[in-house]
């Protein structure tokens, strides 16, 4: 599970389009249960749409305890977020981790009147982006990741999540 650096230190590449001998290795994990809970197709099918290329990923549904654990460990904030991002690689093969919380998730997606699924996608998507090295640290990089992410999600079928 997570080791490397938490967010992104370049700048983003090009996401190159995906090529039928792309390999996309994917674990999807959950460590909570819940019927909310994306079936593995749902999350492939959110994750293939970032177009990573060859990529090793993790995708992993944890509890808020886990979630808090390692924001305090590697961000050093003492509480659960809804999504970490752990890079490791970039080339050849995107490699990297993603840390969902559901109870944040599933409290942000009925605060903010969301379906959860859409919540779901957008939070994939937005990991997803995280890894292949967008930011959103200055308002330009916010602007050009939330583009990009809208794109995503309509082409998905769901609506524009800011």
């Amino acid at each position: 599970m997570p080791g490397g650096k938490v967010g992104s230190e370049a700048k983003a590449r090009p996401v190159a389009e995906a090529k039928a001998g792309d390999r996309l290795s994917l674990s999807i994990q959950y460590a909570v249960k819940d019927d909310s809970l994306p079936t593995r197709a749902e999350v492939r099918k959110w994750v293939r749409a970032t177009q990573p290329g060859a990529a090793e990923l993790t995708v992993r549904f944890v509890e808020a305890e886990e979630g808090r654990r390692l924001n305090a460990q590697f961000r050093g904030k003492d509480y659960a977020t809804n999504v970490l991002t752990f890079p490791y690689a970039r080339e050849p093969v995107l490699a990297g981790d993603i840390v969902l919380c559901l109870p944040v998730m599933l409290r942000e997606a009925a605060q903010q009147g969301k379906p959860t699924a859409a919540h779901f996608a957008h939070l994939v998507v937005h990991g997803m982006l995280h890894l292949q090295g967008y930011d959103h640290e200055t308002g330009d990089d916010a602007r050009a990741m939330e583009h990009k992410e809208r794109g995503i999600l309509a082409r998905l079928g769901f609506p524009d999540p800011y």
